[in-house]
């Protein structure tokens, strides 16, 4: 059975993709490890810090993380025992839940958002130049499956 191979250009993008993938997030979690914030945690943190105090819903926060329901309730009450986000019930229609940082959530997250900002002029940015963050931005707007305005390549 042949199998079809990259080009070797195809192949060394790929392979340049995912060794710089792992080795970047690789460090920041490890910038995060101080601070007792896994990777996933953070996330979650990150999207409810810059909702701001009227928090996110359960249901937006599980979609944006694209997580199961049951995975992203077991990482909230982790973050809810810890005191870092308390849930409370949605005001508009009372069925659903919001989740809020909470007063130790927004600190813990000035400190990390300090530290992966940090990590990441070291590891990305300062290592690349306008031109090169306007290139890397339009290649992951052109691979966005959600963006109509440029045509899924897996449809030809």
């Amino acid at each position: 059975m042949a199998t079809d191979k990259l080009r070797e250009l195809e192949d060394q993008a790929w392979r340049g993709f995912l060794l710089t993938h792992d080795r970047i997030w690789r460090e920041i979690e490890a910038g995060l490890a101080p601070l007792n914030v896994s990777m996933a945690e953070y996330s979650v943190l990150a999207l409810l810090g810059e909702a701001g105090r009227n928090g996110m819903r359960m249901s937006e926060l599980a979609q944006q993380r694209l997580m199961s329901t049951g995975g992203f309730t077991r990482l909230a009450d982790r973050l809810e025992r810890r005191g870092l986000i308390e849930r409370r019930r949605t005001a508009d229609d009372g069925r659903g839940f919001t989740a809020v940082l909470t007063k130790d959530g927004r600190a813990l997250m000035r400190k990390a958002w300090r530290q992966q900002h940090s990590d990441l002029r070291r590891l990305f940015f300062d290592r690349l130049d306008d031109e090169h963050l306007r290139n890397l931005a339009e290649v992951w707007a052109r691979l966005d499956p959600d963006d109509e305005g440029v045509p899924d390549q897996r449809s030809s």
